[in-house]
């Protein structure tokens, strides 16, 4: 016992629907689609058919003038009569006897190749008339050399009188036999279009009635469901506003609170890097005042009692250079802590200023390394007056300074290297350049590409660079490319700037 069919849901319906008139429609445009390129194909293919025509008429017809032109120029040479028509016999001969082979080949080859339309009764004229055609070739060949004598041109000349009439007979018939064929096919061309337009309306007529009239019914059923689920659908979306301005409310709540969150904590980021880079720089200043207020002060000691030793008398020789060499050594490592308690914190930062200290901080490295450090502040030093830094901008700028010319020297193995300050009403600028490796700077997400394990500079240096530059509100940029140095700008408005 078989179960009985499921009834199909609207959707199936609509979809069996859909797809049934869309065929339908296909076929329909298909058809009429075929009929409009057949027809332009034929009118297409039938006038250039109807030009290649007009043209082996006119040929044709030209073959009569030529035959008769070729008779009274061979008559008129025979009698020694001058005549107006200076054309070279053997010229007109020529071109008589090439069309009249293409014609009979069926292709004449003018400014282009046009096809003779051959039908059985024009190759049986064609046969007919060559062998009148030939004798006509072959009378006026003779009647034009001139190794012939004038017996034999007299003798020519009178078998081509003789058959000048038939040939013009004949191809007369072939001229009108070329035309009428011609016409023909012009009038099977209007049956065939007549037929494709009785077609193409028997196509539309059917379209309409099995297309056209059942997606129209179809529309105004769905047009009556459409009005029906109408109601349904003011009502529900009544419902929906009150859902929507309510859940835009709390998104608009959370976004904000999302916000204030990521204000919060970008600002406690800030506050806490702020107070990690001060608290490092406060112990950097309590361990170089240490360094030169404690160590220091007792090595200064320790120089003078060792000097006092230095200028006692010794017996032994090894004895007076050891003496020497503890001096020597002794104001090596004072020498060596100055310089780290003023790496730490240069005091001349704190007295004099910036410039100052990074001319220090130039002098310093090229007297260590050997390098030629060049250090630039005119457009600082040209401002009337200068206006002066707080501490913050002018610690956080040095660090800045020396931290990128550190990395050019112990990462780029550069031979120059340029320190400028530029100062400009409330704006500051520091520029670090040099001649050395180069390599490919960071992305906007602040990494650096892969180098192979080789390190060009430093990533923690750059970190820390940048760093000190968003906390003081200003901006940190890196030019450089493999082989072509490096230059770090670093700019603040120092107006701006939030930090004490």
């Amino acid at each position: 016992m078989t179960s009985p069919p499921r009834p199909h849901t609207n959707h199936q319906v609509d979809e069996q629907v859909a797809r049934r008139l869309t065929r339908f429609y296909v076929l329909a445009l298909s058809v009429i689609a075929l009929l409009a390129v057949s027809g332009i194909v034929l009118v297409r293919r039938t006038l250039n058919e109807h030009y290649d025509d007009g043209r082996v008429v006119n040929v044709a017809g030209r073959q009569r003038m030529l035959s008769q032109r070729l008779t009274k120029l061979a008559l008129l040479r025979l009698l020694n009569i001058p005549g107006n028509d200076l054309t070279p016999v053997d010229s007109l001969l020529q071109t008589w006897t090439k069309s009249h082979q293409q014609l009979r080949a069926g292709t004449l080859l003018m400014e282009k190749a046009y096809t003779v339309p051959k039908s059985p009764v024009l190759d049986s004229m064609f046969i007919l008339i060559d062998p009148v055609f030939q004798r006509m070739h072959d009378g006026l060949t003779q009647v034009i050399q001139l190794n012939q004598s004038p017996e034999n041109k007299q003798a020519a000349l009178r078998v081509i009188l003789a058959n000048e009439p038939a040939y013009l007979r004949q191809m007369n018939a072939i001229v009108f036999q070329f035309d009428a064929e011609s016409v023909a096919r012009v009038r099977s061309l209007e049956r065939t279009e007549w037929f494709l337009g009785l077609a193409t309306l028997i196509t539309l007529l059917l379209e309409g009635l099995f297309i056209f009239r059942p997606v129209v019914n179809y529309v105004k059923l769905i047009i009556r469901r459409l009005a029906k689920s109408e109601d349904d659908l003011q009502a529900a979306n009544s419902t929906l506003i009150v859902a929507n301005q309510t859940l835009t409310s709390t998104q608009q709540q959370l976004v904000q609170a999302t916000t204030d969150k990521h204000l919060l904590q970008r600002a406690e980021d800030t506050v806490r890097s702020a107070a990690l880079l001060e608290g490092q720089e406060e112990e950097r200043r309590r361990f170089a005042r240490e360094l030169h207020d404690g160590i220091g002060q007792m090595l200064t000691g320790l120089k003078l009692q060792a000097g006092t030793l230095k200028k006692a008398s010794f017996t032994d020789e090894k004895h007076r250079r050891r003496a020497e060499n503890l001096c020597d050594l002794v104001g090596d490592i004072i020498q060596t802590t100055r310089q780290i308690s003023h790496n730490l914190m240069p005091s001349v930062l704190g007295d004099f200023g910036l410039g100052p200290a990074l001319q220090l901080l130039a002098d310093q490295t090229a007297y260590s390394t050997g390098l030629q450090v060049q250090f630039d502040a005119t457009q600082a030093e040209s401002l009337h007056p200068p206006q002066k830094l707080s501490p913050a901008i002018d610690i956080g700028l040095y660090r800045i300074a020396q931290e990128a010319i550190n990395n050019a020297v112990k990462h780029a193995s550069a031979q120059h290297i340029w320190l400028s300050l530029e100062q400009h009403d409330d704006v500051v600028s520091i520029q670090v350049a040099d001649d050395g490796l180069g390599f490919t700077p960071p992305d906007s997400e602040g990494k650096l590409p892969d180098t192979g394990g080789k390190s060009v500079i430093g990533r923690n240096g750059i970190d820390t660079m940048r760093t000190r530059a968003r906390l003081l509100n200003g901006t940190f940029a890196i030019h450089s490319a493999p082989g072509q140095g490096t230059t770090i700008i670093t700019t603040i408005h120092h107006t701006t700037n939030l930090l004490p």
